[in-house]
């Protein structure tokens, strides 16, 4: 909606008449009108006795009235018409950018005609007319909740300043197609991978307009208004930093959390060194208007798998079976999002597709307790193999196990139940394990390529501890066995079964 430019000011009158029939109004026009009334007929008299001898004539003044209001007399209307005139040109040419309709004071002139000099206040006049006499205009009110916020010099502007907010946050090409949406017929076609859609574009509050008559500088450009619907001022406030201050303490003095202070200030970080004198926005944001947007989003998402675990009493407890590798599977999802002020603020599940179900990770977990005491009979620690070299002497030295090698595979297995006491490297036995069997015996697994157990493990009969290897001091690959009863070495071969 559009004003045209329309100068209301108001007709200047000379007419006594017009006094008279306001006279109701005040008791000081009522006896201006008298005086004006006596002085024409004096004047007639005087004027017809003294006509031949036209001994003298009479002088005009103008008492003056803004809006019925007296301000005093005057000797020259034509100068406070001009000085009325030049205000409004003034307030036309600060304006001129503006489409204004102009609503101005009612200005009336009475005249009155007097023999004598009388005094006039033709300065005191201008400068009341200067302070009492007003110049409005016709702007439209923009109101939140039915309170006035701004003013805006028409419809269309106050159209473009919520069009302007609107596009703080999303595109125009976002806001046509949003209508041609809402237009639209029947169903909506469905996403595909990577793409979303707005469904709306709306206030937070009520907005409603109304045409008021308001000073000139009280209207605000669609820029401004912008400005004061999102911050709730168009005042910024400045602090300056003092010494001993820090930015937690700065943001609390102003009411204010770190993450606020720190997005007033784009150039401040949380480990910024502040300078004495530097100067900080501490403005508060109370927005007038929030700009919330519903928009439909499509997303492909994994879906974990389920890890289940079997417990299994024939497997030792710690000992653990992959049955089955799990895998990811892959839903497509549509959410409808909310967002305030750019903002999410909710997300809901409209609907999903699954493309690839997951595939459970499986595992058997063993439940079988280890007897941590070994039976005094040994299992043969390896698979198979023979006899590379005795317990005794040997190029010189006492050899003190046995050698076992070529099995069928080099994996290493406990003799007996025990308690692993060593794992690690030994110097000439290279990587060694100890196991106490808790009955007196200890056995001695040497040479190995890796160790599978650790210090403190309980380990069954035939359990799997290493495997077979050449470290240290060795010839090949073999296993390098011993064992010893309450401290004293023993043929292994007294024991193996």
């Amino acid at each position: 909606m559009g004003f045209h430019l329309l100068e209301n000011i108001s007709k200047i009158t000379e007419r006594a008449e017009r006094i008279r029939a306001q006279s109701a109004s005040t008791a000081k026009k009522t006896l201006i009108a008298t005086i004006v009334m006596s002085t024409i007929s004096i004047h007639t008299s005087f004027a017809a006795a003294n006509d031949m001898n036209k001994v003298t004539k009479l002088k005009t003044i103008y008492h003056v009235y803004v809006n019925d209001h007296y301000l005093g007399a005057v000797s020259d209307k034509d100068r406070v018409e001009a000085f009325i005139n030049e205000k409004m040109e003034k307030i036309k040419e600060k304006y001129k950018g503006f489409d204004f309709t102009y609503k101005t004071d009612e200005v009336a002139f009475v005249p009155e005609q007097i023999f004598r000099n009388t005094a006039v206040e033709n300065e005191e006049v201008l400068s009341e007319i200067d302070k009492e006499y007003q110049i409005q205009v016709e702007a439209v009110a923009l109101k939140i909740d039915g309170k006035i916020v701004s003013y805006l010099e028409n419809l269309e502007k106050v159209d473009e300043a919520i069009e302007k907010l609107k596009l703080q946050y999303v595109s125009k090409e976002d806001l046509e197609k949003i209508e041609k949406l809402k237009n639209a017929k029947g169903p909506l076609p469905a996403l595909k991978k990577g793409e979303s859609r707005l469904l709306d574009v709306k206030l937070s509050r009520n907005v409603t307009v109304s045409l008021e008559k308001v000073k000139p500088e009280q209207v605000l450009s669609v820029d401004d208004t912008v400005k004061l619907l999102q911050k709730g001022t168009l005042e910024e406030r400045k602090y300056t930093v003092q010494e001993g201050d820090v930015l937690g303490t700065i943001a609390e003095k102003h009411g204010l959390k770190l993450k606020q202070l720190l997005e007033l200030n784009p150039g401040i970080k949380e480990d910024t060194l502040l300078q004495i004198g530097d100067q900080l926005n501490v403005t508060v944001k109370k927005p007038y208007l929030d700009v919330v947007v519903e928009k439909e989003v499509y997303a492909e998402e994994k879906i974990p798998y389920e890890r289940k675990v079997i417990e299994d009493s024939s497997m030792y407890k710690g000992d653990t079976k992959v049955v089955q590798e799990g895998s990811e599977g892959k839903r497509a999802v549509t959410y409808v999002v909310s967002e305030r002020n750019g903002r999410e603020i909710a997300r809901k599940e409209k609907g999903e597709k699954i493309l690839k179900q997951p595939v459970a990770y499986i595992v058997r977990k063993g439940t079988k307790v280890i007897p941590s005491r070994g039976t005094g009979n040994f299992a043969w620690p390896t698979n198979g193999g023979y006899i590379s070299s005795h317990v005794g002497y040997r190029w010189g030295q006492f050899h003190k196990g046995i050698d076992i090698a070529r099995p069928y595979d080099r994996i290493i297995r406990a003799a007996d139940n025990g308690v692993v006491v060593s794992a690690g490297w030994d110097g000439g036995y290279g990587n060694k394990i100890v196991i106490d069997h808790r009955n007196g015996f200890r056995t001695v697994y040497a040479h190995l390529a890796s160790i599978n157990v650790r210090v403190g493990q309980t380990v069954a009969r035939g359990a799997k501890i290493g495997v077979m290897g050449s470290t240290g001091d060795s010839t090949g690959v073999h296993l390098h066995f011993e064992v010893y009863k309450n401290g004293a070495l023993q043929n292994p071969l007294n024991y193996l079964r």
